[in-house]
Parts: structure tokens; C-alpha cells; sequence
């Protein structure tokens, strides 16, 4: 048969291209055809974002931010919140993309070309006689992965929705009433005294019987569970284990210090002094030649008596900085100094005077006083060093590769870890008690959600298989499997005895404080002169709460002041209850008063963000935007 199809494989080929290409027309190609479907986690004016995309955009924004912050925590970057947060700016940027679209905002070619040359990166790129470096251009917009016309595309784009809310917010006005008013409100301090009633007095009183206990367990069983935990295994791939296993040749370390010779010696030294005349650029003309005659003069007493050079430094130079020494401005490396200035003095020899040099500050005398020529390390005073350097660059080269083999094995061999660590010298780590989500303070792979997610796949729970490689971050790499699992289940009342007991009397214990305290109030407003146990007097703001717990400052703050002393009983929760009284509002420090435009400032910009944030959301009710996937809690994040 096989035979057949190989002599007639033209007429096989006909068939099947009139078999298959009407299927297509038909029913379109559907991109689920060759992928697996990704499910929509968002939606927004009927167009879908999946979660392949938001993975992706997810990987994009941490590569960004770790390309600008290199010492960030990699784990901060992958937590629920942070994923959360790039999925909302998605939908914010759909959202004001829709808006652009509708409202049919479009960008000029001169507008474009005014934004480009905006960018300085581009700005740079211009040529003497004003045209642009079109090579250096595309290079610039390649290295982001673009070509010049997506790169255009995208700043029009970034242009039209920076119309959607710059309309809004380019309006926004309030004037020095409004500011005051609310600047003073939110800036308020108050002066206060506070009784305190903390639940853990009240713990002696409270009675906690078999009876009680149980019915306190059956009504929060919920407090009562026992998270579901696993005991794992895992093996980390990074640069490091790979750089432990590499060898240096020693010919490529003799030819890397050969190549690296110039970085390695370091940058020349010369210390100088000068005489400086002020002449800055601003000045007339005739000014300037003023200052040039006054320097030319000094030049000759310099020459007639080189020996007196200091002591005309102080008298003439008009550098406050150096003339005090003598005009000595001590040892400085090329760069450290304006181009002329550098020139004349690494052109010179030592103890040699330089004619008057003419830079933006003014004319100058200058006098080379000391070369000190860089240190060349010998070979084998700096074989550590480069020794170091060298095996770094090549476990980053050789990573690719060797990532791809540990991929490999912990698929083909999914029942252990060993084969692995085995084959690349890794160490095989364990741990217990790791959770779905990562523990309060998590570091390494244990605190990242990806990986964790991996390990609690129904398939890993079930079958304990090795999970796949997963990109904890850049250049590293991790695969475990699960060894125990206990999953989620509610204490028994007897084990959870001391649990409930110890969380009775804590909530009973509140209700007695809160009981006492809310009697405190009432009675201290009756006769003030009775309130005992009241701590000295404090000021308190919204940004000066001296300790005091944010629920009582806000209380203070919320509370009418047109009557003074006041009285407020604050619910602290399980801390108990406290009582303050009011004494007066203080008056802001004059200090204050000075920054009343600032503050003012301040008072537009929250307005007009304020502004900005309704009318985003007035557009996310108009496009119909639908976040599918819940909002991840801080439970989520980190559980005991």
C-alpha cells in the first residue's frame, strides 16, 4: 500500500488538499486547532483575554522590572497580587483602547513625529544636519523586538489613549478655598488623652466551660482547619550549580586577562592645579575678552616664577573651591573634567604650564603636578578574579543547553529526582509542611507561586511524579514532586481543644473590655470630672498617629468637634476597646501655611486622579469589562 501511495503521491496529495482546504473554508481555522484553548480570564467591548496572554504579559512586565531593579526579590514579583495587578492594567489598557477607538481618536504624522523626537533615545539618533540615523533607529526599536512602523504603531496608539483620561485630567481645578478646606481636613492633629481597655485584663474573668468551649467550636469550625500540606522534594538549576561544575582552561584564562588587559589596569591618574578667571559663556563678548587679557597677565607673573603659583592662586583664581589650596584640585581620572580642561592637562608633562585654556567656566592656568600611572595586576594576582568572571560567563553560556537536558530528564524519568541530580550534580533538597499558596517570609522556590502551583496539580497529588521544569525566574529553574500529602481537613474538637479554648477567651475576653468601655463613655460624657486612668495628652494626625492603632486616629479624626471636650469609644477588636477624649484642634504651625500652594498642588492632582478613576470606571460599565478570576486576598498570599 505504502508502495502504491509513494508512485502516486501526486494524486494523494491533489486529494487531500481538496479534502482538507474546503474543511478550512468552511468552518474557519481556529488557532485551538494547533493549540491547546487557553480559558478567558478577563473580557472587555466583547474581545477576550486569555490566560496564555496574561502569562505572558505577566512574564514581560517582571523581566521589565527586574531589567531595571537587578536586586529586586524575584518572589515579589510573582505573588497572586502582583499577577492580579497585571491583569487589571490589561483591562485598564483594553478599556482605554476600546475608548480611543470609538471615539475615533486619531494621531497626526506631525504629532507623531513630535513625540518621537520627545523620546531621547531617538532624540539622539539625529545627525548634524537634523535627518535621522535611519540604521541606528531600527536597531534601537529591534532591540525591544519591533520594527520601526510597530514601533510608530504603538506610540500613535499610546498617544490616542493618553487622550481617553488626559481630557479629564488636564481639567481638573480647584481653587484656594476647596484646597484648604480639604488639604486642612485630611492635615488636622488633634490633641487627645486615651484610657485603654486591653481584652487581655478581662482574660481572668472569663469562665470557659465544656459546654461553652463546644459550642464555640461548632459555631466557627471554620477557624478549626487544618490547612492541606505536603512534603516535597526538589532540585534547582541555576547558574550557580552550573558554574560549580565548570573547569577553567588555563589558556582561556591567560588570553581573557590578555583581553581584558585595559579594563583590568584601571584609568590613568593626574593631579593639577590652575588659576581660574570667570568668564561664563553668558557674559558679552567684551566681558570675556576682559577676563582673557586678566588671565594672559597672570600667565606671565606664572612663568617669570613658576615656584609662586600657589600664592597667586589664592590671590587671582576666582574658584572658591580650590583657590583656599592653592588652586590644588587634586588626583582625577579622563571624564572627570570639561573636554578642554582634560585635554590641556593629559597633553602636559609633569610640572609643566599650560598656556590659558579657554572653557565654558572661563579662562584657566593650569600646572600638572603629579602623574600617577595605573597598577598592572601580574597574572597571578588577579587568577582568582578572573578565574571567577571567566566561569560565570560560561555557566550563563552553557545554561540554555543544560536547561534543556534537566527538562528532559525529569520528564523521561517522572518517578524520582535522582537521574537528574545525578547527571547535572544537583542537590536534591526536601521540605514539610509546604502549603498551596507561600507560608509568611517564603524564599527560594517555596515562595514561588508558580512552582507551587505545579507541585499541588491534581496529577502531582495523585501520581507523585516529578513535576516539569518550571521558570521560577530568570536563569533558574526547578522541578520537584511530591512525597506526602495531607490534605485540608477540620480539626476534631478534641484536638483542637487548646485552639478553641485559647480563642474563646480571647473573644470573650474582648466583649468584657468593650463592654466596660462602652459604659466608660457614656458615663465619663456625664460627668468628666469621674474619667480616671486617661494617659498624658498626644497630639495625633492622619500623618502623625504617635502608635495609636489607625482605627482609633480615624475615629478621632471622624469624630464633630464643634463641641470640645469631646468623647469617642473606639472597638479595637480582640485588642479590646479604648476611650479618648478630645482635648482641642491644633492650630497648623505657621511653617504650614508657606506650603499652602504646594498642598494646593497636591489637592488638584488627587482631585483630577479622582476625576480620572470614575470616568474609568463610568468606561468599564460602557464596554462591559469582566475580570472571570477572583481577586486573590491576602489569606491567598500567605497562610500560618
Amino acid at each position: 500500500m505504502f508502495e502504491t501511495i509513494r508512485k502516486h503521491s501526486k494524486i494523494v496529495m491533489g486529494i487531500l488538499f481538496l479534502l482538507i482546504i474546503p474543511s478550512f473554508v468552511l468552518f474557519g481555522i481556529d488557532g485551538n486547532y494547533f493549540t491547546e484553548k487557553s480559558p478567558t480570564v478577563a473580557t472587555v467591548d466583547g474581545k477576550n483575554i486569555t490566560q496564555m496572554e496574561w502569562d505572558n504579559a505577566h512574564r514581560a512586565e517582571s523581566d521589565r522590572m527586574r531589567a531595571q531593579t537587578p536586586g529586586i526579590d524575584g518572589s515579589l514579583l510573582d505573588t497572586p497580587q502582583a499577577r492580579y495587578a497585571t491583569l487589571e492594567r490589561m483591562v485598564r489598557d483594553r478599556v482605554l483602547l476600546a475608548a480611543s477607538r470609538h471615539a475615533h481618536l486619531v494621531v497626526s504624522d506631525a504629532r507623531l513625529a513630535s513625540e518621537l523626537q520627545a523620546i531621547p533615545a531617538v532624540a539622539a539618533l539625529k545627525r548634524a544636519d537634523g535627518s535621522l540615523d535611519t540604521q541606528a533607529y531600527r536597531t534601537l526599536v529591534g532591540a525591544q523586538g519591533l520594527t520601526p512602523e510597530g514601533f510608530e504603531a504603538q506610540v500613535r496608539s499610546d498617544i490616542s489613549v493618553g487622550q481617553v483620561l488626559g481630557s479629564v485630567v488636564s481639567t481638573a481645578f480647584a481653587g484656594p478655598v476647596e484646597s484648604g478646606l480639604g488639604m486642612d481636613a485630611l492635615l488636622q492633629r488633634r490633641e487627645i488623652q486615651v484610657a485603654r481597655f486591653d481584652a487581655a485584663r478581662y482574660a481572668g474573668k472569663v469562665t470557659a466551660t465544656d459546654q461553652d468551649l463546644k459550642a464555640y467550636y461548632e459555631a466557627h469550625t471554620a477557624d478549626f482547619r487544618q490547612t492541606e500540606e505536603a512534603t516535597v522534594e526538589y532540585v534547582v538549576l541555576d547558574v550557580d550549580a552550573i558554574k560549580s561544575t565548570i573547569t577553567v582552561n588555563e589558556d582561556d584564562l591567560r588570553t581573557y586577562y590578555k583581553e581584558n588587559m585595559d579594563r583590568l589596569v584601571g584609568k590613568e591618574e593626574r593631579r593639577a592645579s590652575h588659576i581660574l578667571i570667570n568668564a561664563p559663556k553668558s557674559e558679552s563678548a567684551a566681558e570675556r575678552e576682559k577676563a582673557k587679557h586678566q588671565a594672559e597677565d597672570i600667565l606671565a607673573q606664572v612663568r617669570k616664577n613658576p615656584a609662586a603659583f600657589a600664592e597667586l592662586a589664592k590671590k587671582y583664581s576666582q574658584d572658591p573651591g580650590s583657590a583656599p589650596q592653592g588652586g590644588d584640585l587634586g588626583f582625577f581620572t579622563r571624564d572627570a573634567m570639561v573636554k578642554p580642561f582634560e585635554e590641556a592637562v593629559f597633553s602636559m608633562n609633569k610640572g609643566e604650564i599650560s598656556d590659558v585654556v579657554e572653557t565654558d567656566f572661563g579662562y584657566h592656568i593650569i600646572m600638572l603636578t603629579d602623574i600617577k600611572a595605573p597598577h598592572t595586576p601580574s597574572f597571578d594576582e588577579i587568577r582568582p578574579k578572573l578565574e571567577a568572571e571567566l566561569r560565570q560567563q560560561q555557566a550563563q553560556r552553557k545554561f540554555a543547553e543544560v536547561a534543556e537536558s534537566f527538562s528532559n530528564i525529569v520528564y523521561e524519568q517522572p518517578d524520582t529526582l535522582q537521574p537528574v541530580a545525578d547527571k547535572l550534580h544537583l542537590k536534591i533538597q526536601t521540605a514539610s509542611g509546604v502549603m498551596r499558596t507561600p507560608r509568611a517570609g517564603a524564599t527560594g522556590v517555596l515562595g514561588n507561586p508558580r512552582f507551587l502551583q505545579a507541585l499541588f496539580a491534581p496529577e502531582s497529588l495523585q501520581t507523585k511524579r516529578n513535576t516539569e521544569a518550571v521558570e521560577v525566574e530568570s536563569n533558574v529553574l526547578a522541578a520537584g514532586r511530591v512525597t506526602a500529602y495531607q490534605p485540608a481537613t477540620t480539626l476534631p474538637f478534641e484536638k483542637a481543644l487548646e485552639r478553641v479554648r485559647t480563642a474563646y477567651v480571647q473573644r470573650k475576653s474582648a466583649e468584657l473590655a468593650q463592654a466596660d468601655g462602652a459604659a466608660k463613655v457614656q458615663a465619663w460624657k456625664a460627668a468628666p470630672a469621674s474619667a480616671t486612668g486617661l494617659e498624658p495628652k498626644i497630639t495625633v494626625a492622619r500623618d502623625q498617629m504617635q502608635g495609636q492603632p489607625a482605627a482609633l486616629v480615624d475615629a478621632v479624626l471622624r469624630a464633630p468637634a464643634d463641641q470640645l471636650p469631646a468623647w469617642v469609644g473606639v472597638d479595637l477588636g480582640v485588642a479590646g476597646y479604648a476611650v479618648v477624649k478630645i482635648e482641642r484642634i491644633v492650630p497648623r504651625d505657621a511653617a504650614d501655611a508657606t506650603d499652602r500652594p504646594a498642598l494646593q498642588r497636591q489637592y488638584v492632582q488627587a482631585w483630577a486622579q479622582a476625576e480620572a478613576l470614575a470616568y474609568y470606571d463610568v468606561l468599564k460599565q460602557r464596554f462591559k469589562a469582566q475580570i472571570k478570576v477572583p481577586r486573590p486576598t491576602a489569606q491567598t498570599v500567605a497562610q500560618d
